[in-house]
């Protein structure tokens, strides 16, 4: 059976964990052609920018070079200042030259990926110093894949420089019919655009290792299917201890509701599954609200409260069905209940007046006004 078992297969999409936990740990999607064709492309589009400039510099310092003396050559002071000229002249071609570079450089290598700090990364692994991990690494997939891009980087390159020497050949040749500086200006325009198409040749490679990085790396942070199940548990807490701490957020929540029963004005009951303590406060509430309800065990302990609190108990069933189904603690009684609420604190308030000594005893009536169709539970 363990071959048809396909739940250790990593069929699944890594999560947004999975996948921040690998970033946290150095491990995301690279490309060295992507970076190395953005360095190469740079210095191709450096030279085109700085070229003109480095072009008259090189003539100048040549020019003081080949100009000197004998008596020149010898004297270290002149020669001092002939290399101080040759530096401040080469000095900001060049400088704009390593800004683009370093600039490009940067930026092409975070283009995929983007920029990450991990110590992990960098920590001395033991895996790494296995022979027998570095034989598979050195015949594994992955080095078959590497080995297939330097001999496709190679062949693209070779035969795109085979083809523009064809193509500029003449032109090259002709250089040494020229004068200076003309053909030093010729030259290094001619290497430029030479040197562009070249590295141009290099984006096909690009193009194809780029999309494959991106899938390489989705391929190798898939998760089975347990996994996943894990992850879920660790992530929202594993089901027992959800249930654990529902448990104790419904006994908090009880208590405090139970809290709330010796200030209710009456208790409606069913007579014993439904309990539901009402309480009507003008400066708190335009109508009636509910203090607490429960069934069962809860609705044995209000009837309790209320009993040791000396809160009327008054049997209802239609009201404290309806209103245990359609209200929630502290809220209002529903509309179509008021008149039917409105009976029994009529007769609540009636009862109290009664035991102050005010009035006569209220007469226990059946509490049977109509619920709405709506209503009935």
């Amino acid at each position: 059976m363990a071959e048809n078992d396909t739940s250790q297969e990593r069929t699944e999409e890594a999560t947004p964990k999975r996948l921040q936990d690998a970033k946290s740990k150095g491990q995301v999607a690279r490309s060295k052609e992507l970076g190395t064709a953005a360095v190469l492309l740079a210095a191709a589009f450096g030279f085109l920018i700085t070229g003109p400039s480095l072009a008259l510099a090189l003539d100048s310092v040549m020019t003081r070079l080949f100009t000197m003396t004998r008596e020149q050559v010898f004297d270290t002071n002149h020669m001092l200042n002939i290399w101080q000229i040759v530096f401040a002249e080469l000095a900001m071609p060049m400088l704009v030259f390593i800004s683009i570079l370093a600039v490009v450089s940067f930026v092409g290598n975070i283009l995929l990926g983007g920029i990450t700090f991990s110590s992990y990364a960098i920590m001395p692994k033991t895996s790494k110093m296995s022979p027998i991990n570095g034989f598979k690494r050195m015949f594994g997939i992955q080095a078959l894949v590497e080995l297939g891009k330097g001999l496709a980087k190679f062949s693209v390159v070779a035969i795109t420089a085979f083809t523009l020497l064809y193509i500029y050949f003449e032109e090259i040749l002709s250089l040494s019919k020229e004068y200076m500086p003309g053909n030093l200006h010729h030259a290094l325009d001619l290497l430029v655009w030479l040197f562009i198409l070249l590295c141009s040749s290099i984006l096909i490679i690009v193009l194809i290792d780029v999309p494959f990085q991106i899938w390489n790396h989705n391929k190798q942070l898939r998760m089975t299917k347990q996994e996943v199940k894990d992850e879920y548990k660790d992530t929202e807490g594993k089901p027992e201890v959800k249930g654990k701490v529902r448990q104790l957020q419904r006994e908090m929540a009880q208590r405090r509701m139970m809290a709330e029963v010796p200030n209710a004005d009456v208790i409606v009951v069913n007579p014993e599954h439904y309990a539901v303590a009402i309480k009507y406060d003008i400066s708190r509430s335009s109508a009636p609200f509910v203090l607490a309800k429960g069934v069962d065990e809860v609705a044995f302990k209000i009837r309790e409260i209320a009993r040791e609190y000396e809160i009327p108990i008054v049997s209802a069933p239609p009201l404290a069905r309806a209103i245990y189904h359609t209200t929630k603690i502290d809220q209002q009684v529903p509309e179509g209940l008021f008149t039917a609420v409105a009976q029994v604190l009529a007769y609540v308030f009636q009862l109290k007046q009664y035991q102050q000594g005010k009035g006569r005893r209220p007469t226990p009536i059946p509490f049977n006004q109509p619920i709405p169709d709506e209503l009935k539970h």
